[in-house]
């Protein structure tokens, strides 16, 4: 069915009323792409025909979730879209605020991968999507409804995405607070409007096309970048909360490792030539996945990833405490020191060769914030007790420049050359006891940082539960001593 000038005119009329009928501000969720493009620019054309003293009748947000590891394309992209709406807003005399959100730094991507380890996200272990997507969001929504009280969503989701998202749409509507508003289930005393639930796939397209943006960013550009993106020519987006993070086809974080294969990036990579500075990161993200053998050479299809995955992570979880599953073998936990520090050698060569040689519209993105680099550098000082502070140094190496940040060092007494004498004493004089640099490590920077009498609190304590964290030799005898607690 093909949208008419008549059923656009219904939608904008049908928005005016709405957004007129009473005080409570629009949160408009909008990702850059091509359904959350359509509803904002309907919203924005709503608010422009009306007369100039009902344009400020109240505030309309329009929030964009950037979870600091998008496709860079992407990314530029709707931050170039968020500053030219602002700009027109403001010479429009639209109360429209177009906000960027993105994640707290503790609880980032890289963050998490490579400072605590975390092993690559799996669809039985989302650990992402709640951090990167969700809570950015629910904070904002939240901060509104504590100064505002009440809240309207403004969503582009669309029945036609799925059979399961239309029964949940159609189950909402049967329930409607009042016309056209859905209760929200996350939030008390907020309201989701989605103005396009009834359109299909291609009467968002025609809509766009036939009808210029109104801030002046282009839709005929956002075509040619979905066409690009999948042999089809079409992706979706992630759209909201509740839409999946991932899917076999779609734009979204680069690094995306839920899915077996990065279509999309692969897709643009081979549809534009300009696209080819891309290809190092669809690697990396395939390494992170565990599709690369040690020696750098790519697994056949049908050959067991979870391997190689399993020789980079520790057979201990996060807490230390041991895993077992079919009572044959270990759950592993968190990657081990030289896996996270390869993956952040690795990140920050990428980062240098797209400064140096990508094309000028994505030179200065940062595929990792400073800000992240001095929270993994607390993390492995204080966290995992890794005092030879190998971060400054990695980054020093590969970047060619000092490295600067508000970390203090607490350790006074220890640093990389007691490390490294360590590590190569444990080596050469027991290296069938794995987990003892990890034990003498740990106990020595505690104890070194007990010295300051803010930490002398609990040292023995800490020092407890280190000794219990390294008590086996290595992970076959950790592995016996678990199978024998469950016969004793």
């Amino acid at each position: 069915m093909a949208i008419t000038k008549k059923d656009v005119n219904h939608i904008i009329a049908m928005i005016q009323e709405l957004y007129l009928e009473d005080n409570i501000p629009w949160i408009c969720g909008y990702s850059g792409g091509k359904d959350s493009s359509a509803v904002v620019q309907l919203v924005w054309n709503a608010l422009a025909a009306l007369p100039p003293g009902q344009r400020k009748h109240k505030k309309v947000y329009v929030i964009s979730t950037d979870t600091l590891v998008e496709s860079p394309v992407i990314a530029a992209w709707a931050e170039a879209s968020l500053k030219k709406m602002e700009e027109c807003a403001q010479k429009e005399g639209i109360l429209l605020y177009p906000k960027r959100l993105i994640p707290k730094t503790n609880n980032t991507f890289w963050v998490n991968l490579i400072g605590r380890g975390y092993p690559f996200p799996k669809k039985d272990f989302r650990w992402c999507t709640d951090r990167l997507k969700i809570e950015p969001s629910n904070t904002f929504i939240k901060s509104v409804l504590n100064d505002e009280h009440e809240a309207i969503l403004v969503l582009g989701t669309r029945k036609a995405e799925s059979k399961s998202r239309r029964e949940v749409m159609e189950e909402y509507e049967k329930k409607r607070y009042r016309a056209h508003l859905s209760k929200n289930g996350a939030f008390a005393n907020s309201y989701i409007f989605t103005p396009i639930e009834n359109w299909s796939n291609d009467e968002v397209w025609q809509y766009l096309m036939q009808y210029d943006n109104p801030w002046g960013h282009s839709n005929k550009e956002l075509l040619a970048m979905y066409s690009g993106a999948s042999e089809d020519g079409e992706c979706p987006l992630v759209l909201d909360t509740s839409t999946p993070s991932c899917g076999n086809s779609r734009f979204g974080c680069w690094v995306c490792t839920v899915v077996s294969e990065d279509r999309s990036m692969a897709a643009m990579i081979h549809n534009d030539e300009e696209k080819a500075w891309m290809l190092p990161l669809l690697e990396f993200r395939n390494d992170i996945a565990g599709k690369y053998n040690e020696d750098g050479t790519k697994l056949e299809a049908g050959e067991a990833k979870t391997k190689v995955d399993r020789a980079r992570r520790d057979f201990r979880k996060m807490d230390g405490k041991l895993q077992l599953q079919n009572q044959s073998f270990l759950v592993h936990g968190p990657y081990k020191k030289e896996v996270r520090e390869a993956f952040l050698r690795k990140l920050l060569i990428l980062q240098k060769n797209i400064r140096e040689n990508g094309p000028e519209e994505v030179k200065n993105v940062r595929l990792i914030q400073m800000e992240e680099l001095e929270c993994i550098r607390d993390i492995w000082l204080n966290e995992k007790h890794e005092f030879d502070d190998s971060l400054p140094r990695i980054y020093e190496e590969v970047m060619g420049e000092a490295y600067h940040d508000n970390v203090v060092r607490q350790n006074r007494y220890y640093g990389m050359e007691e490390w490294d004498m360590l590590k190569n004493l444990c080596e050469e004089c027991y290296p069938e006891e794995e987990l003892l640099q990890n034990l003498l490590s740990n106990v020595l920077d505690i104890t070194a940082k007990s010295s300051m009498v803010s930490r002398r609190k609990n040292v023995s304590g800490n020092l407890e539960k280190e000794i219990q964290k390294c008590f086996y030799r290595n992970e076959e005898d950790a592995l016996a001593y678990k199978l024998k607690t469950l016969t004793d």
